[in-house]
């Protein structure tokens, strides 16, 4: 009987393994956050992403913008019907050229417009923990908290669209912050 032995390179080994870990990771940390419709149900609620909610700050300042060079862009929807929600709050923070997610002059907050739109100007993004990425988030009364944490493709993206669906509060579930 005659064994056989396999010598694999330690290169193969750990290119494989870094190939299957992101191909693990691409959907969710890619995927932009994107209304989702179905025939049967309407809009499903978005949900919040891993890590959305890193550097949070209650009640970000009201602003015309965070800079030039990026723009933050999107439509906020009510879940079930997809209406577009008016006059609702919605906050962004990034690191940026200017500094990181903890400087005050990169988070600010703005309200949607009667067709439901935000939009916001921002300094241009920088990676922070490898990845060019910001935050948006949805923290006041009437809906359910959301934080999300869309990541570009590349630092020198120009803009980012993250359209999502928020599910009403339910009268009994304390608000995450």
């Amino acid at each position: 009987m005659t064994a056989k032995i396999i010598v694999t390179d330690r290169r193969v080994l750990l290119t494989g393994a870094l190939a299957i870990g992101a191909a693990g990771l691409l959907p969710r940390s890619v995927t932009p956050a994107t209304a989702q419709s179905s025939a049967s149900n309407g809009f499903a609620p978005t949900e919040t992403m891993a890590g959305g909610s890193n550097n949070y700050v209650a009640n970000a300042p009201l602003v015309q913008n965070l800079g030039t060079g990026f723009v933050a862009s999107g439509v906020v929807r009510r879940a079930g019907d997809g209406k577009p929600l008016s006059n609702i709050r919605v906050q962004i923070w990034a690191a940026t050229e200017r500094g990181g997610e903890r400087v005050p002059s990169n988070r600010g907050s703005v309200m949607t417009g009667p067709d439901g739109s935000y939009r916001l100007d921002i300094s241009p993004i920088v990676p922070q923990f490898g990845q060019p990425h910001i935050h948006i988030a949805y923290d006041d009364p009437g809906f359910a908290t959301l934080f999300l944490r869309p990541v570009l493709n590349s630092r020198h993206d120009k803009a980012l669209t993250a359209d999502f669906v928020l599910a009403p509060a339910a009268g009994n579930e304390p608000r995450r912050s």
